[in-house]
């Protein structure tokens, strides 16, 4: 934080971007804001890349807090640059509730921007919703 005017201010060389909230909708809201803050950083990182991560960490924040949420647990958010793609993991304390490919709008939309996405269950009580984006934008 910039202690002048209370900005976000994270170093665009730092590959890794973590953090934990609460499962609310302004929990979600706020994921978004500052994982997209971190993205438009990234110097290196295209501009269809860095639209089509926000849209993602936007559906799978939002599932996290109307699907997997548990009152008194936080949802967890990651965001990792590994060589050639930009990872991005949901994780959740609803591990009993898996999502389907084909259940709705939101994971549809995550299938059509990224080019992999998943689940890994665990540990219990969690579950970790990720997608990969490769960094090229092609």
């Amino acid at each position: 934080m910039n202690e002048k005017n209370g900005t976000l201010r994270l170093p665009p060389t730092e590959d890794r971007f973590d953090l934990q909230l609460s499962p609310t909708p302004r929990g979600a809201r706020l994921a978004r804001l500052l994982a997209l803050e971190w993205l438009r950083l990234r110097r290196d990182l295209p501009y269809a890349v860095t639209e089509a991560a926000a849209q993602v960490i936007a559906e799978l924040t939002a599932n996290a807090v109307t699907h997997g949420r548990v009152a008194g647990r936080d949802f967890r958010l990651a965001l990792a640059f590994r060589p050639g793609t930009l990872r991005i993991e949901v994780s959740d304390t609803r591990g009993d509730v898996l999502p389907e490919p084909s259940s709705g709008r939101g994971l549809w939309l995550v299938e059509r921007l990224s080019d992999r996405w998943g689940v890994t269950p665990g540990p219990t009580p969690r579950k970790t919703v990720w997608a990969e984006l490769d960094r090229s934008g092609g």
